[in-house]
């Protein structure tokens, strides 16, 4: 099978190993069960292997294998719960292989093609329809947030220490006082960055791809604040924190402090440590 380069990082575990090797077959079973056409996939894919499907009734869709983390496991939840607005729609779901088939966006362009002021346009517009009250199955924010406090540490030790002490004492007290304080709980995407937000016929735009927890509002755009689709520097980063809070009623402090607190954690990983995403920490607590 010819894989997209951005899951080559797969090859370097067991457990990413033997999903590689599971793929084919669970690509064919998929789509003999879905009677589906299948495309070449998509190169830009990192996090699961996605392929254009056409239906036997014409419609255009995406079939897409998960890598099996628990960031995206209620992924299918999220979007059966948005039920179209706003984000893409599932079309079904084969929970034993980690496999949606969901509605395909044409032409598919990503928001960061826009201007910066259009795209933050756009994403004032669609985060209110996405803050849907929801419990079970969603992680709740507070129990993913205690899981990075316990983790970084460790991480930032193992990865010889890549930024400074002062960055994680810092982002591990704001964690701490943002999990005990938070407001009304809502669907809130973990990864909803200007690349996962593609122009579509149905809607002018729709959510791709979320990682959902049920959180406060403040946590929703942190991917927005520090993605660097929209643009990677001090001043960037802070327009996009300032307009965002701004015109979305949002506290700009809790918001910031999220930036902070989540971005650290997702800096490093199990395959590396992202020097960008440490920067954006950087500017926001020196800024």
């Amino acid at each position: 099978m010819d894989l997209p380069e951005g899951l080559d990082w797969a090859r370097g575990s067991r457990a990413g190993r033997t999903w590689l090797t599971t793929l084919p077959t669970w690509l064919a079973e998929c789509a003999g069960r879905w009677s589906l056409r299948l495309g070449p996939p998509f190169r830009q894919a990192y996090a699961s292997l996605a392929l254009p499907a056409d239906l036997p009734d014409g419609t255009a869709a995406v079939l897409k294998l998960q890598y099996p983390d628990e960031d995206s496991r209620h992924e299918a939840d999220a979007l059966t719960h948005w039920d179209g607005d706003g984000a893409i729609r599932l079309l079904a779901h084969d929970p034993g292989r980690r496999a949606l088939l969901v509605e395909r966006c044409r032409p598919g362009t990503p928001l960061h093609e826009l201007p910066v002021g259009r795209a933050l346009d756009v994403m004032t517009g669609l985060l209110p329809r996405l803050w849907r009250p929801a419990g079970a199955p969603f992680t709740p924010l507070a129990e993913e947030a205690a899981g990075w406090i316990d983790r970084m540490p460790r991480r930032w030790e193992r990865a010889g220490r890549p930024y400074e002490r002062r960055l994680l004492d810092a982002a591990l007290a704001l964690l701490t006082d943002l999990v005990s304080s938070q407001g009304e709980q809502v669907l809130v995407n973990q990864d909803l960055h200007a690349g996962n937000v593609l122009a579509a016929d149905r809607e002018p735009w729709l959510v791709i791809d979320p990682k959902p927890l049920t959180g406060e509002r403040e946590f929703s755009v942190v991917p927005m604040v520090r993605g660097r689709e929209l643009g990677h520097s001090p001043a960037a980063v802070r327009h996009r924190l300032d307009r965002l809070t701004a015109e979305l009623g949002l506290d700009r402090e809790r918001v910031r402090a999220w930036t902070i607190g989540h971005t650290l954690a997702w800096s490093v990983a199990e395959d590396g440590v992202f020097p960008h995403q440490i920067e954006v920490v950087r500017w926001l607590l020196d800024g």
